[in-house]
């Protein structure tokens, strides 16, 4: 595996994970992933290897969300990986609500499993993406990192930070040579979005921020997206 283009993906079996796994499969990619639910995470891991027999795929079943969950993440990467070329943070829960009115504890879910998953995630892959030839990290943050609004409560608070994290990050990182991108996306059709009554002309597709993802990992080596940000056509959601 010392050749092969590894990637690092949380969150990894539905919506904009699936899609960033499957994209990356498709480029020639092994890749380890993650997620909570052990069937989702085999069913995933089944698939892309009778599709890839080539490459390898390692799925893991862990919650990011606890610490046990991250310890597990470290012991499994310092255990199975090489290297790391790209490594997609994308771990994350959606829990609407108000700062004031929020039940007690949504804001240290939310921060454990937004922001705790990222922060933890990219210690234990640091050492393997200095031995990448093209390092690169990407943040899942949100519009909501930088827009305010009514319902966002803890959510909005945790992304936010996502994305301040993700500009120290790349201050730190750049004489390693270590790329580092937030991705900024509005709504997008996925399992957060379930019940809703909106047309699907009011959301991007998980494809869109997998194919943009992409499209910044594949430029040149003295190129870097820093921020890129996505909403649907119509723009926010009201």
């Amino acid at each position: 595996m010392e050749n092969a283009q590894i990637a690092v993906v949380t969150g990894a079996t539905k919506g904009i994970g699936k899609a960033v796994v499957e994209l990356l499969a498709s480029k020639g990619f092994s890749v380890w992933f993650c997620a909570r639910d052990p069937e989702a995470v085999g069913k995933l891991q089944n698939s892309l290897q009778m599709s890839y027999p080539s490459q390898q795929f390692w799925g893991v079943a862990c919650d990011l969300g606890t610490a046990a969950g991250r310890a597990k993440l470290k012991s499994e990467l310092e255990g199975q990986l090489s290297h790391v070329d790209l490594l997609l943070n994308n771990t994350g829960v959606f829990m609407p609500g108000g700062i004031t009115s929020e039940a007690e504890g949504v804001l240290e879910q939310q921060v454990e499993t937004n922001l705790y998953s990222a922060y933890h995630t990219t210690r234990a892959a640091f050492p393997l993406l200095r031995k990448s030839k093209r390092p690169h990290i990407f943040n899942m943050c949100s519009t909501a990192s930088i827009t305010a609004y009514v319902n966002g409560g803890s959510y909005a608070i945790t992304k936010f930070g996502l994305l301040g994290m993700t500009k120290v990050l790349r201050e730190e990182l750049k004489p390693f040579k270590i790329k580092v991108t937030a991705i900024l996306p509005g709504a997008t059709k996925t399992a957060s979005w379930e019940g809703t009554t909106l047309s699907d002309d009011y959301f991007m597709v998980p494809a869109d921020v997998a194919n943009a993802l992409w499209a910044c990992y594949d430029l040149s080596a003295t190129a870097v997206v820093e921020e890129l940000l996505m909403r649907p056509l119509p723009g926010d959601i009201d």
